[in-house]
């Protein structure tokens, strides 16, 4: 069974950076997906970005584009978030997910099999 296991979380200010990842154990051999999501206290969990397999395809939400970069290294079985210019709003658990299936957006939980525990990310103002 598949673990995913972020890290890279933390306290930044407001315009910061922060770097996340996620990385997998367990895997069975095959092509997987891979997704952030967040979710703030009180609110539902909402997408962030996915980035299929092999990297070609990047999806993004709108409220960070520009900000944010996915990206992957399969060798190291690791996927990566860098967030720049963070803003308060940004504080939230962030987790990472993978599915085998492709998708297309709008991306949402249910495209996603496999879940990680979460990392905070706390941005100050």
């Amino acid at each position: 069974q598949v673990q995913l296991v972020e890290s890279g979380g933390g306290l930044v200010q407001a315009g910061g950076s922060l770097r996340l990842s996620c990385v997998a154990s367990g895997r069975t051999r095959g092509t997987y997906h891979t997704g952030w999501f967040r979710q703030a206290p009180g609110k539902e969990r909402e997408f962030v970005a996915a980035i299929t397999w092999s990297g070609t395809r990047r999806y993004y939400a709108d409220f960070v584009k520009g900000r944010f970069i996915i990206s992957r290294d399969n060798a190291k079985s690791t996927v990566s978030l860098q967030m720049n210019s963070l803003k308060p709003e940004d504080t939230a658990v962030y987790y990472c997910a993978e599915d085998s299936r492709i998708r297309v957006p709008p991306l949402g939980e249910a495209d996603f099999g496999s879940w990680g525990q979460g990392t905070q990310v706390t941005v100050s103002s």
